[in-house]
């Protein structure tokens, strides 16, 4: 049986890659410190044979006995609001973090994929964005602790392929979405969903003309299996191509939920980018890989899933206090 660790596997997509290994008959090893994840996400799995779980930060020194064949590394906060409230903690996950693991892939000859991100093209002078373009990113501007923790972790794991030899495989991850999504995380899809459910206004920063690409859950999952168990080392996209503008995006979300609510306006953030789609032209030639899932499909499954929320969750306005993790 082969044996997989996934570190961030409490979080919205670690816990969707614990089940899919699961049922492609892998002994999974989930890692999470919970910092942003929640048990709550791989509960179910806790009584199965072939899972297990360590509460563990990457940062410091990471073991596994036994043997490792993968490691799928997918610990780091993924929010805006996360980031900005932990940065450092951020730029740690990324750099001491993926060093680690990076080591622990080597001593115990495993294949390594890590979870690199749409973010390393920052605010993008090229449409859609295909993986040759290096990106527009502010270093020292607010979200520079995620995009450049991304980027260098792409870095390092490239160091370690062409020097030491280490498998190592990269996904850019474009907008995702589906069931486990934090309610309140910042991110425009649970945002807006939140918002229609509590009747309130929905919240459009900026003048609402910016794009996103939405894939959902399982299809990025796919795209992730695909491309471990491929020969390709370089980055590639894995997204949604379906373009959309937040404007209309939240038009969508009012006739989905049925609500009646107003939409309002305030300020962009800095560095939010305006553009954002992937050209996945290497998934498709390389993985034999393409979105499948409809956004209006998507949506609807993950509106149910929000829907079945408690009040209390659904009234939270803070999902996190990072107090103890201010270091």
């Amino acid at each position: 049986m082969k044996r997989i660790l996934i570190t961030g596997a409490a979080g919205f997509l670690g816990s969707h890659l614990c089940d899919r290994f699961i049922n492609e008959g892998y002994h999974v090893i989930g890692m999470d410190n919970l910092i942003t994840g929640d048990l709550k996400n791989i509960e179910h799995l806790f009584k199965l044979e072939h899972f297990e779980f360590y509460h563990h930060d990457i940062t410091k020194f990471v073991h596994i006995p036994g043997k490792l064949d993968y490691i799928l590394h997918f610990a780091s906060p993924a929010s805006p609001i996360d980031y900005l409230k932990i940065p450092i903690q951020t730029l740690k996950v990324g750099s001491l973090g993926t060093h680690n693991l990076l080591g622990l892939a080597r001593v115990k000859k495993a294949r390594i994929l890590i979870a690199s991100t749409s973010e390393v093209y920052g605010d993008p002078l090229v449409h859609p964005q295909t993986e040759e373009y290096y990106g527009n990113v502010n270093t020292i501007g607010p979200r520079g602790v995620y995009d450049e923790a991304k980027r260098f972790q792409e870095s390092i794991t490239m160091a370690y392929h062409t020097f030491h030899g280490v498998e190592t495989r990269i996904v850019r991850i474009f907008n995702t979405y589906g069931p486990r999504m934090r309610l309140n995380d910042g991110r425009v899809i649970p945002a807006f969903i939140g918002q229609a459910i509590r009747g309130e206004d929905l919240t459009i920063f900026g003048d609402g003309m910016q794009t996103r690409s939405f894939c959902y859950v399982d299809d990025q999952v796919e795209g992730i299996f695909r491309l471990l168990h491929s020969d390709y080392v370089y980055p590639v996209n894995i997204g949604n191509p379906d373009e959309i503008t937040i404007k209309d995006f939240a038009e969508e979300i009012i006739k989905l939920t049925g609500t009646s609510q107003k939409v309002v306006y305030h300020p962009l953030p800095i560095n939010d980018p305006l553009q954002r789609q992937p050209d996945t032209t290497k998934a498709k030639e390389l993985l034999g890989w393409e979105a499948k899932v409809n956004r209006a499909e998507g949506m609807k499954i993950t509106y149910d899933y929000f829907k079945s929320l408690s009040k209390e969750e659904l009234s939270k306005e803070e999902h996190k206090d990072f107090s103890k993790y201010i270091f």
